[in-house]
């Protein structure tokens, strides 16, 4: 009798269980989140103005207009937000470990991302550019003018593919920070660093000796903007984030993200 009691309590568990499990896989990736109570984004840190370090009553404090645009879709979503600084390159891999919910870190949608990751709709659309010492902001005006040359980008980003692409025999110097790259700039180490438009002007604002040079990337028009990404078959979840995104663009909320944040910058 023992026995078939203690069998009866083990069937039970399983049951319940498996009932839980089952439960689990019919949720949706949007209700998941729901459920959580938390919103985990991964982010790196070193992109001003879109996620950037800046202490802030005496503590060190991660800003920047991704981390404003974060902050209001956990506001519209109800959850607490949570915020986990790493090195770019490692972003979609923590994604796909389910380390974090989503990245929101001026991430570009390009076709090779897309396949191992869903995105949102783009939500700001900006220029590749490179970032010079002030005395050369006149000298690099074009693909020719800096070919050859030894030409920093981060690691993992768009922005490497483009120096590969499109300057010829150009040194490409990788590295996993922006500041290390400005090092590299400021060191005479490289020549420029290929960087989106926006960060560069924060970058040359923080720092009088550097500018930014007159010559753009050339660049496909699916691949201009910044998209949130999540992991693959989260179709609910991204309705939802566009719903929210369509909101945030149409209350003017985007722009107004931007210009605080570069106010921000230092």
């Amino acid at each position: 009798k023992m026995a078939s009691l203690v069998i009866a309590g083990i069937m039970a568990v399983s049951m319940a269980a498996c009932t839980k499990d089952s439960g689990d896989k019919d949720m949706g990736a949007l209700e998941k989140l729901t459920a959580s109570g938390k919103l985990a984004i991964g982010t790196s840190a070193d992109f001003p103005p879109y996620e950037f370090h800046k202490e802030i009553n005496g503590k060190d404090t991660i800003v920047g207009f991704d981390i404003a645009l974060a902050q209001a879709i956990a506001d519209e979503l109800g959850l607490k937000l949570e915020i986990k600084d790493m090195d770019f390159d490692g972003l979609l891999t923590a994604l796909n470990a389910g380390t974090v919910d989503m990245v929101v870190a001026g991430m570009n949608p390009t076709a090779e991302r897309a396949l191992e990751v869903d995105f949102t709709k783009i939500y700001y659309t900006a220029e590749q550019t490179v970032l010079v010492k002030a005395e050369n902001k006149d000298k690099y005006t074009s693909a020719a003018s800096l070919a050859g040359l030894n030409i920093a980008a981060q690691k993992g980003t768009i922005q490497a593919d483009l120096v590969a692409e499109q300057i010829e025999n150009a040194d490409i110097v990788a590295l996993a920070k922006i500041p290390d790259l400005v090092m590299q700039l400021k060191s005479g180490m490289v020549e420029a660093i290929a960087v989106e438009n926006a960060v560069a002007e924060s970058y040359a604002k923080a720092n009088p000796d550097l500018a930014v040079a007159t010559f753009q990337f050339e660049i496909a028009e699916d691949e201009k903007g910044a998209a949130i990404a999540v992991k693959k078959g989260s179709e609910d979840l991204i309705e939802k984030l566009n719903e929210i995104l369509d909101k945030l663009i149409a209350d003017g909320k985007i722009d107004q993200f931007v210009v605080e944040a570069n106010e921000m910058v230092e």
